[in-house]
């Protein structure tokens, strides 16, 4: 069962996969999350990257609502997403997958690494909206070279979606939680 630390880090991503804000995730939240993705550099509609990040999120979904939807309505509340949360460190080769292809679709310049301002706009782009990030980057760049590898990408993207440890620094990788 997925600890409270766990759902107050998740209840933002909750808010910003729920795209008409009416507590539950459907699949036209995700529609509308494949939407804003597609609005980055290179993951145009028709490019390959396009064709990868849709597969990736539709995937999520499907998962979810086969994990989730206990009641079999087509949604998924916070609880039932929590249900899902509680699988994943099952499911590393999935997670790190995501991981790879988020990672391509926010490395707009193609050099292999996220900047700052790559980062930040990962961060919008789940949200859906401006985010403060001030400071966020420093916690994530453990080696303090200006830019996350891939492999330190998926290493924290791990962390954010399995931490219950507040002092990893993962848990940021999506910006600021309440608590």
């Amino acid at each position: 069962m997925a600890s409270a630390f766990q759902e107050r880090k998740l209840k933002g991503m909750f808010a910003a996969f729920d795209a008409d804000g009416d507590g539950y995730l459907r699949e036209e939240d995700f529609t509308a999350l494949v939407a804003r993705w597609s609005r980055l550099p290179g993951v145009d509609p028709g490019t390959p990257l396009r064709d990868r990040v849709e597969s990736l999120l539709m995937g999520w979904w499907a998962a979810l609502l086969a994990v989730g939807d206990a009641n079999g309505d087509g949604a998924v509340d916070m609880a039932e997403l929590l249900a899902l949360v509680d699988r994943l460190p099952a499911m590393m080769a999935e997670v790190t997958a995501t991981a790879d292809t988020v990672f391509d679709a926010v490395d707009a310049n193609g050099d292999g690494r996220i900047s700052p301002e790559e980062h930040h706009r990962l961060v919008e782009t789940w949200n859906g909206r401006r985010v403060d990030m001030t400071g966020i980057f420093e916690l994530l760049d453990l080696n303090g070279d200006g830019h996350l590898g891939r492999e330190e990408f998926a290493a924290l993207w791990r962390q954010f979606w399995t931490s219950d440890d507040p002092a990893d620094p993962g848990n940021w990788l999506c910006g600021r939680f309440e608590g």
